[in-house]
């Protein structure tokens, strides 16, 4: 089994963030991985993406061309990555950016308002959880508790954001399975 999970979206929506906690998840679960990020202008508002590989064998390289599953968090992002994902992927696409749909009929589209949502939350910084939250939910990559472990990990020397990040985690798995 092997998944590469493309993340993206403009620099600044914690596009490497949430790509590191699902690798830091899967590594916990007992998976090889790999987590590769994108640096440069795209920290200025550009597209900013990462790339995480997560196999139950030796991964051979963690440059991928196709990625089986893409979460785009703006319409660039879409654009540029939807029509490269492999065929019966997830392409999960914040509908609160990108009113357009992927243009894909052999994929498994999600369209999910995680900006609207992490703005109802109270802080549009958690749309990035509620997307992880809906394609961990939605792909079923890994189990979702894992997901959960590796968020307060990452927010253990922010204490007083767990749970709104807990939250933004189960809005978006809830607006996944409905």
């Amino acid at each position: 089994m092997q998944h590469e999970v493309m993340f993206a979206g403009f620099g600044g929506q914690g596009i490497l963030s949430i790509g590191k906690i699902l690798a830091h998840a899967a590594m916990e679960s007992g998976y090889e991985v790999a987590w590769v990020p994108s640096y440069g202008p795209e920290m200025r508002g550009g597209t900013a993406y990462c790339l995480v590989v997560i196999s139950d064998r030796p991964i051979g390289s963690p440059i991928i061309k196709n990625p089986k599953h893409l979460i785009a968090m703006n319409l660039p992002s879409l654009k540029k990555f939807a029509p490269v994902v492999k065929p019966n992927g997830v392409v999960l696409i914040n509908s609160s950016l990108a009113p357009e749909r992927s243009g894909r009929d052999d994929v498994d589209e999600i369209r999910v308002p995680v900006s609207d949502i992490a703005k109802d939350l109270g802080s549009i910084r958690a749309a990035n959880i509620v997307a992880l939250g809906s394609f961990v939910a939605r792909s079923k990559i890994l189990d979702f508790e894992s997901i959960r472990e590796a968020v307060k990990e990452e927010f253990r020397n922010k204490e007083k954001l767990i749970p709104l990040e807990m939250e933004a985690l189960d809005r978006g798995k809830a607006e996944a399975l409905k």
